[in-house]
């Protein structure tokens, strides 16, 4: 029991052989606040229902869908632009409350994933895998629980990094705290808002993170399956105008597997791209430095 709790707090599990049986099972102890977190969003009938509270919904849900998007997967995967090391620390941390594991967890894996993309050993393909496996499961086993050191190098160079992502519970814990005590705030001097803290911490936190999880799983699943494709990957990475909007525009996954350096996915001007335009507004005031742009022949692709 006291290694199952340590392992909800700390991530010190050593590394699973490529030859272990054990390697592809879920610990299901090991997965109780998974569990728990989607069980919670039916709280929304015990605490009720406010537009403050689905305001806060909407936008922590917006931002860290961002912080994601933005820092998680262009930054640190994949070294689409440049930060000093406060900000890079700021943007894991950021992104690190949207409950996704820490920064070098998250790069290790989708770094793998462009190198295996829906070949055997890439372990959230729905073409290798189920569907559900591919959309929400792989990340509990046994050995996607590790994280993959050989593809982050860069990253491990970071003490703070590495203390983030050993320590990844802390910021959502925090975050959570926040939207609890937020409500008790409003409550309290603003009752006409007709809000309370358990309220905020079930709509805020609990809410926005599981529609959170699944908004970013879909890039795993659903656009590797529906949607159009404009260059002939090696993979089934497609672009979906639906899943772009739901996640800020990664849904452009086909264009960001043809090139996957550039800050901006959305290659053509009509495909809305709104981490891409968040980006660009840090870099006019000095967060973000050199933006890779699309190369114009790529860029001028049918």
């Amino acid at each position: 029991m006291l290694d199952t709790v340590k392992s909800w707090f700390l991530n010190d599990d050593e590394p699973i052989a490529a030859d272990d049986p054990n390697g592809d099972k879920i610990n299901l102890s090991r997965i109780i606040p998974y569990i728990a977190i989607h069980l919670g969003v039916f709280a929304i009938f015990l605490v009720g229902f406010s537009w403050t509270a689905a305001l806060l919904c909407f936008t922590l849900y917006f931002f860290r869908m961002f912080f994601i998007t933005g820092f998680f997967h262009r930054y640190f995967s994949h070294k689409a632009f440049k930060a000093n090391r406060a900000v890079q620390f700021i943007m894991g941390f950021l992104g690190t409350t949207a409950v996704q594991r820490g920064p070098i967890w998250w790069a290790a894996h989708h770094r793998h994933h462009h190198g295996n993309s829906d070949q055997p050993s890439d372990p959230h393909s729905p073409h290798q895998h189920s569907f559900i496996w591919a959309h929400g499961l792989w990340f509990l086993s046994n050995r996607n629980f590790q994280t993959q050191k050989q593809y982050v190098k860069d990253l491990l160079r970071f003490p703070e990094l590495v203390w983030l992502d050993r320590l990844d519970i802390l910021p959502p814990i925090m975050l959570a705290i926040s939207t609890y005590l937020f409500g008790i705030t409003a409550n309290s001097f603003f009752p006409e808002l007709g809000t309370n803290g358990w309220q905020c911490f079930v709509w805020g936190f609990v809410v926005s993170t599981v529609f959170l999880y699944h908004g970013v799983y879909t890039i795993n699943s659903l656009s590797h399956l529906f949607g159009s494709r404009r260059f002939e990957t090696t993979d089934h990475s497609r672009n979906n105008f639906i899943l772009a909007i739901i996640t800020l525009g990664e849904g452009w996954h086909n264009n960001h597997h043809h090139y996957q350096a550039s800050a901006r996915q959305g290659f053509k001007w009509y495909e809305i791209d709104i981490t891409y335009y968040m980006l660009k507004i840090g870099s006019w005031v000095g967060l973000f430095k050199s933006l890779r742009p699309v190369p114009p022949n790529i860029r001028n692709h049918p």
